[in-house]
C-alpha cells in the first residue's frame, strides 16, 4: 500500500521538520553521554549504543537536508520540483545507520567475544542508559503522535500509513527511534549478565545484535526510498479513485490506461489516456480536461500535475517499442 502524499502530509511538513530536529537534538546529547558511560564502564554494548546515537544524530542531520533541498520550487531544468531529491538524501541517511551504527557495533562485539573487556564500574552506565530511555521515549512519542493523527486523516492504521507513506522523514524517526529504545534494553541486558557472570561474552553478544537490529531498520529505510527515488506509483486503491473521478466526468467513455508516480513528499503526478465519446467536440475535450484537473487537485491535494491523452489505446503499445532487447 502506498498513499499518495495528500493533505496529511502537506501539512505536516514543518512538523515533519520539528520531529526530525528534535530526534537530532535527543541524539546527539545521548550519544555523548552513553560514550562516557562506556569508557567508564569499559563496556562493548555501551560503546556500541554510542555509535548507534552518533549514527542517529547524522541520520537526522541528512533528513535536515533532505527536507530543505527537497522543498525548492520548480525552476527550468527541473520542471517538477526537487521532491524526489529528498528521498537521495533519506538514502544516505540510511546508510549511515548501517555503516556508522551496525558496522562499529558488530566489529566491537566481536572484539569483546575474541579477546575480552575489563570490567569497570556499571553504574554511570545504568544511569545514562535509564536517562537515555526516557530522553528517546519522548522523541518516539511526538513521532508516534505524528503518525497517529496522520493515519486517523487517512483512515488507516498507524502502521498501514508507516508502511505506504511518502514522508520517508517521518517514517525515519520512527523506525530509529524505536530501534534505539529496543537497543537500551539490549545494552542494559548485556551490562547486567556480564556484571552477574563476570563473562564478557554477553556484553559482546549484545554489541553484536544491536548492529544486526540497525542493519534491519537501514535495510528498511533504505529499500523505501530507493523505489520512492526511482519513481513509485500509489496504492491501487488510490489510483481506481482517481481513475473512478476521471470516468465520472462528461463525454467520457473511459479511462483505458493510468499512470500515478510519486514525485516527492506530498507530490503526485497523473498521466492518464482518455476515450471520450464520438460526439465530444474539441472545445468539449479541452474543458472536460481542464475540469479534470481541477477536480483531481482540490479532491486529491498531493496532485501536482495532471496530464490527459484523449487517444485510443492502453498505453503499452508505444511503451513495449521501448522495451530493451530480449526484454
Amino acid at each position: 500500500m502506498t498513499e499518495p502524499a495528500g493533505k496529511t502530509e502537506e501539512s505536516s511538513g514543518g512538523e515533519s521538520t520539528g520531529t526530525v530536529v528534535l530526534a537530532g537534538i535527543v541524539n546527539l546529547t545521548i550519544a555523548v553521554a552513553k560514550l562516557i558511560g562506556g569508557l567508564i564502564s569499559h563496556s562493548s554494548a555501551m560503546l556500541s549504543e554510542a555509535a548507534h546515537s552518533l549514527a542517529d544524530t547524522v541520520t537526522e542531520v541528512l533528513l535536515f537536508i533532505a527536507l530543505k533541498r527537497g522543498d525548492r520550487a520548480p525552476d527550468a531544468r527541473h520542471p517538477f520540483g526537487y521532491g524526489r531529491e529528498t528521498y537521495f538524501w533519506a538514502f544516505l541517511a540510511a546508510l549511515a545507520t548501517f555503516g556508522v551504527g551496525a558496522g562499529f557495533s558488530i566489529v566491537q562485539g566481536v572484539q569483546t567475544i575474541l579477546g575480552g573487556e575489563e570490567q569497570g564500574d556499571p553504574l554511570i552506565s545504568y544511569i545514562v542508559l535509564a536517562v537515555s530511555f526516557v530522553l528517546e521515549a519522548s522523541s518516539l512519542r511526538k513521532a508516534v503522535r505524528q503518525v497517529r493523527g496522520a493515519a486517523r486523516r487517512w483512515r488507516v492504521t498507524p502502521g498501514q500509513y508507516l508502511a505506504g507513506t511518502t514522508d520517508t522523514t517521518v517514517k525515519a524517526v520512527t523506525f530509529e527511534d524505536s530501534a534505539a529504545l529496543v537497543g537500551l534494553v539490549l545494552a542494559a541486558l548485556g551490562l547486567f549478565l556480564e556484571q552477574m557472570t563476570g563473562d564478557p561474552l554477553w556484553d559482546g553478544l549484545s554489541a553484536m545484535v544491536i548492529g544486526i537490529l540497525l542493519i534491519v531498520v537501514a535495510t528498511v529505510l533504505a529499500r523505501a526510498n530507493v523505489s520512492l527515488l526511482i519513481g513509485q506509483s500509489v496504492s491501487p486503491r488510490i489510483e481506481a479513485e482517481l481513475k473512478k473521478e476521471i470516468a465520472a466526468l462528461d463525454h467520457v467513455v473511459d479511462v483505458p490506461f493510468l499512470l500515478t508516480s510519486v514525485i516527492g513528499p506530498a507530490q503526485l503526478l497523473v498521466a492518464a489516456k482518455v476515450d471520450f465519446d464520438d460526439d465530444a467536440s474539441a472545445g468539449d475535450i479541452e474543458r472536460i480536461s481542464d475540469e479534470a484537473e481541477r477536480r483531481l487537485v482540490a479532491r486529491h491535494e498531493g496532485v501536482r500535475y495532471v496530464f490527459l491523452d484523449p487517444t485510443a489505446g492502453d498505453g503499452q503499445a508505444r511503451a513495449q517499442a521501448h522495451r530493451p532487447r530480449g526484454k
